[in-house]
Parts: C-alpha cells; structure tokens; sequence
C-alpha cells in the first residue's frame, strides 16, 4: 500500500553535489526506520545511510562527512544529501523504508525502483 519514488539522480562530476528525495505515498510517521542503498554493477547492494524513527543516523564509513540523510514528517520525503561526490559513488540508489503495520510491532518493508547516480568528469 505504501509507494516509494526516489528522484533527483543524474551525471554530476566529482566533487559536486546532489540530493535525492524519496517520496512516500502516505505518512512516514509509523516507519520504524529508512534508509538509503546502492548498487553498483557486479557487486552487492550495500546500505548507506540510515535513519531511525528517533532521528538516530548511520552512514557507511565512506561516506561520512559528505552525505547527510534526513526526513521531513510533514512531506512525507526522505532525503539524502550528497556532498564532494566521487566516482565510486556511482550506483543506482535505492529507497527503503519499514513500516509498523499492526499494534504488536509488525513489520513491512518497501522499496523504491531507485534513481541513478553516476559521478564522472
């Protein structure tokens, strides 16, 4: 029931910028948790940024200090801020979030189709 749509891809070259947005179909106040992953041709999709219904937020060592994840309640948007982009940083990227869905505490995850990022001169 909940729709994820990643945007805000594109060619940057190395040490610019980009922000990805991902849009929620309804409310993200009941995700527990949502974050940011990437794939890269012939390796394995790898979670890079994270952030927790507390505000908590991890980020895989090489991209600390240059991406910055947060999420606006109010627009229902999650965002990923992409800072001194390197060519390694290529990848699609994808949106993930999971959703409590009853009172016990269950979960359901969702993914977005993901939006391609690819830093090069």
């Amino acid at each position: 029931q909940v729709q994820l749509v990643e945007s805000g891809g594109g060619l940057v070259q190395p040490g610019g910028s980009l922000r990805l947005s991902c849009a929620a179909s309804r409310s993200i106040i009941n995700f527990s948790g949502m974050g940011w992953y990437r794939q890269a041709p012939g390796k394995q999709r790898e979670l890079v940024a994270y952030i927790n219904s507390g505000g908590n937020t991890n980020y895989i060592d090489s991209v600390k200090g240059r991406f910055t994840i947060s999420r606006d309640n109010a627009e229902n948007i999650m965002y990923l801020q992409m800072n001194s982009l390197k060519p390694e940083d290529t990848a699609r990227y994808y949106c993930h979030a999971r959703f409590v869905v009853s009172v016990e505490g269950a979960t359901r995850d969702y993914w977005g189709q993901g939006t391609q990022v690819t830093v090069s001169s």
